[in-house]
């Protein structure tokens, strides 16, 4: 999917993206998803695109945003980061190099999913390596502890193994532990899975033991943050609403209870998504060492999917 990126894109990216080149460092002054948010809410309201930003009347509409909101869209602010397009072409560049696409919430090829589940709160821009396809066809998110013992390794991959044989896909983060146990499985088995990554997009997309299953289309990994980003507890944080919304339904193999990245967003998806846990919603359910499989309430296309699990699990 490597096609040319739009002129929407190319503004969202001048205005939100770090353009990580090398040792290049990020922009310091980026908007932040909130504020692109209001940026973004302003055009449509005037019946404007962020490609307008480019166009012949770029300071009009720039001194128009700052007047609107004057402490987070300084026009000067705005200014500096649309001028960036030599360091864009430079990013580009080292993307296509790399078979890794970038769309934006402007775009058609965005992930349905996203933009229908999570709304304006669907990440401005997506990076991507594989088949963006794979994105839209559900299945089953399966989530843990980087940090689980051999038995609960097993598991995750045996369940991984039942969701390629049922024709789902696998939706996870790509973790170590019990994200990585879940996709290998699914792989192992001929299946499909996506992995949503808080880092590394770049490096994990060149691992050699990835580039064969990006090339048959079988994986696909995506991540909202610059290709070339390290490790960020925030991000990671963040990316649970994607894994959460690309799916069917939803297994937390293992978690710490009351803590940790795993909990927050189980416990955060139950609230605000309409899943239900399948021993009736008691939330205490994710406590450390029990499994709980969620669904979106009015749909019960994983019935064989749970069914399947529980009998794994019984004969660990």
């Amino acid at each position: 999917m490597n096609h040319p990126l739009s002129p929407n894109t190319q503004a969202i990216l001048l205005l939100t993206a770090p353009l990580i080149v090398g040792r290049g460092k990020a922009a310091a002054d980026l908007l932040t998803p909130g504020q692109y948010k209001r940026l973004a809410k302003y055009l449509r309201e005037h019946d404007r695109q962020p490609s307008d930003l480019l166009g012949p009347d770029a300071d009009i509409l720039c001194a128009a945003l700052s007047d609107a909101s004057p402490h987070q869209l300084d026009r000067d602010r705005l200014r500096a980061l649309l001028d960036r397009g030599f360091q864009l072409s430079q990013a580009i560049e080292r993307w296509h190099a790399r078979a890794i696409w970038v769309v934006s919430r402007t775009d058609a090829a965005y992930p349905r999913r996203l933009k229908s589940r999570l709304k304006d709160d669907a990440p401005a821009i997506l990076y991507g390596c594989g088949d963006a396809r794979v994105l839209d066809t559900g299945g089953l998110a399966l989530v843990g502890s980087r940090h689980v013992d051999e038995a609960l390794i097993q598991y995750t991959e045996a369940v991984g193994q039942l969701a390629a044989k049922v024709g789902r896909t696998l939706v996870s983060g790509a973790a170590r532990g019990i994200d990585q146990a879940a996709m290998r499985g699914a792989l192992a088995a001929d299946g499909h899975a996506a992995g949503v990554l808080a880092d590394s997009l770049e490096t994990t997309a060149l691992n050699r033991e990835h580039r064969n299953l990006l090339l048959e289309e079988r994986l696909v990994l995506i991540s909202p943050d610059d290709p070339a980003a390290g490790f960020n507890v925030g991000n990671a944080m963040q990316r649970n609403k994607l894994i959460d919304a690309l799916a069917d339904a939803a297994l937390v193999v293992s978690s710490d209870y009351k803590k940790g990245g795993t909990w927050a967003g189980a416990i955060e998806q139950l609230r605000i998504s309409g899943t239900r846990d399948r021993r009736g919603g008691d939330r205490d359910s994710l406590r450390g060492g029990h499994c709980g499989i969620g669904h979106r309430a009015g749909t019960d296309q994983m019935s064989p999917m749970r069914k399947s699990a529980a009998r794994v699990r019984a004969n660990q």
